[in-house]
């Protein structure tokens, strides 16, 4: 059992590092000699060999690395190619508008000038790195204070939010009408 702890440590560090890690300090992170962690190493590309799996295990140079079986690059390729499509529906662009607009802002304050619920919104755009925890307001219940981030300048072509677009007096009007109105039918149904 002690041999598959070991193995378990020993997949865990090299699949979170990414990157090879020298057997001495893999050796010293788990406590045995450099010859141990060799063999167990050696045990682990065989395990990974047999049993048809999408990784291998191997040593460069005195370290260790999780890699994915050249035979399987094709699959990678596919999915690289695809792009990530992030679509932003009507409530993120209004959430995040007023979040570009209004910052920092709490979650709270979205919600009252939205007018329903915003939680699952903004997770989208922290999702989308478009929008960032910011801190926390110094006030009751220490809410989280939200902001755009460099992502959202990138994907909306602006180098600050002060080059976003101001709204004239009668185009607020126009809006505060329309939303006052879609209130009104709302209200009928």
């Amino acid at each position: 059992m002690e041999e598959q702890k070991y193995q378990a440590a020993l997949e865990a560090i090299l699949f979170t590092m990414g990157e090879s890690v020298e057997v001495a300090k893999l050796a010293a992170v788990l406590e045995i000699s450099e010859d141990e962690v060799r063999a167990l190493a050696r045990k682990m590309m065989t395990q990974y060999e047999t049993q048809e799996r999408g990784i291998r295990l191997i040593e460069l140079e005195g370290s260790l690395q999780l890699c994915t079986k050249t035979e399987l690059y094709d699959y990678l390729i596919r999915i690289a190619k695809q792009p990530k499509r992030q679509v932003l529906t009507d409530v993120l662009l209004e959430t995040l508008s007023i979040i570009a607009y209004k910052q920092p802002i709490t979650r709270q304050e979205i919600e009252k000038i939205r007018g329903v619920s915003c939680g699952h919104a903004v997770n989208k755009l922290v999702e989308y790195r478009l929008v960032c925890e910011l801190g926390r307001l110094d006030a009751p219940g220490r809410p989280l204070l939200f902001g755009t981030t460099e992502e959202f300048l990138r994907s909306f072509g602006v180098q600050s939010v002060d080059e976003l677009p101001v709204l004239n007096q009668d185009q607020l009007e126009e809006f505060k009408q329309q939303a006052e109105e879609e209130m009104q039918m709302k209200m009928e149904v």
